[in-house]
C-alpha cells in the first residue's frame, strides 16, 4: 500500500505558477511524499551507516541529529568532521544522491571561551527554521541558542502581508481574530528562551503590515499609527511569549 502510494506521488507531477510538469528525478520542494521519501532514504544511507561504520572509528565523540533530509553531526574532533566530510559525497554517491552544496559545510562550532584568538568566532548553523549560535544565559553560562533564520521570518512576515493585502475589506474584528490565530502558530513555534526579541520584532512587523493594507482601502482610509493602536487596543492582538524552554 505505501510502495503504491509512493509511486502515485512521484507521479503526480508538480503544479507550479500555473503549469503542471512532471520531472523524471527527484521530489517537488515542500511535497508531502518528500520527508517518507528522505526517511526511507537516509535510515539505511545514513543513520545506520554512521552509527555501524563510523561512530566506532572515530578519535571523539560524534552526535548526529537528522529531520528527513536536514542532517547536522556535531563532533568532539575537528580532524574526525573533516574526515567524514570528505567521505560523505562518496557514500552519497553509491545510491544515487548527492549533497547540496551550498548547505554542506564544516562549522567551528566551539564556545568562545574555547576559542583561540586567530579564530573568527564561533560559527552558526540553520536547522529547522532557527539559527543556532552560542550566547550568555541569565546566570552568565555559555549556552546554545536558537533564533529565528532569517529567510524563515521573511517568509512567515510575506505570507501574513499577501492575506492581509487578500482580506483588508473585511470587518476589523474579524482580521484581529484571524492575525491573532497566525501570531499564536507563530509563537508556538519559535517562541522559545533566547528568541524574544526575534518574535517581538515579528509582532510589531505584523502590525505594521497590517496597518499599511489597512490604510489602502480606499483612497481616503489612511491609518496613522495613534488610529492602529486605538485598534489594537480594542481587538488585541496576543503579544509575544515563550512557550518553550530550549537552551542547552
Amino acid at each position: 500500500m505505501v510502495l503504491r502510494l509512493i509511486g502515485k506521488w512521484l507521479n503526480a507531477g508538480v503544479l507550479e505558477d500555473g503549469a503542471l510538469s512532471h520531472p523524471e528525478a527527484g521530489t517537488p520542494q515542500g511535497g508531502v511524499i518528500s520527508p517518507l521519501l528522505a526517511n526511507v532514504y537516509l535510515h539505511e544511507v545514513f543513520d545506520e551507516w554512521f552509527v555501524r561504520d563510523v561512530q566506532p572509528r572515530l578519535e571523539g565523540r560524534a552526535v548526529l541529529v537528522r529531520y528527513a533530509d536536514d542532517i547536522v553531526v556535531v563532533f568532539g574532533k575537528e580532524a574526525d568532521a573533516r574526515r567524514v566530510h570528505g567521505v560523505l559525497p562518496k557514500r552519497f554517491a553509491k545510491y544515487g544522491l548527492a549533497l547540496h552544496p551550498e548547505k554542506t559545510r564544516l562549522v567551528e562550532f566551539r564556545r568562545p571561551d574555547r576559542s583561540s584568538d586567530d579564530d573568527d568566532g564561533p560559527g552558526t548553523f540553520d536547522m529547522l527554521g532557527f539559527t543556532h549560535h552560542w550566547g550568555l544565559s541569565r546566570n552568565g553560562k555559555w549556552a546554545v541558542m536558537k533564533r529565528t533564520a532569517s529567510d524563515r521570518f521573511g517568509r512567515a512576515l510575506k505570507r501574513v502581508a499577501q492575506w492581509c493585502r487578500l482580506h483588508r475589506h473585511e470587518p476589523i474584528k474579524e482580521q484581529a481574530r484571524m492575525l491573532g490565530w497566525k501570531l499564536r502558530g507563530h509563537y508556538a513555534y519559535y517562541g522559545v528562551t533566547s528568541n524574544f526579541d526575534a518574535i517581538a520584532r515579528f509582532y510589531h512587523e505584523v502590525r505594521r503590515v497590517w496597518r499599511k493594507w489597512l490604510s489602502r482601502r480606499s483612497q481616503r482610509a489612511y491609518m496613522p499609527w495613534s488610529t492602529l493602536l486605538r485598534v489594537v487596543e480594542r481587538f488585541a492582538l496576543p503579544p509575544p511569549r515563550i512557550v518553550h524552554s530550549a537552551l542547552a
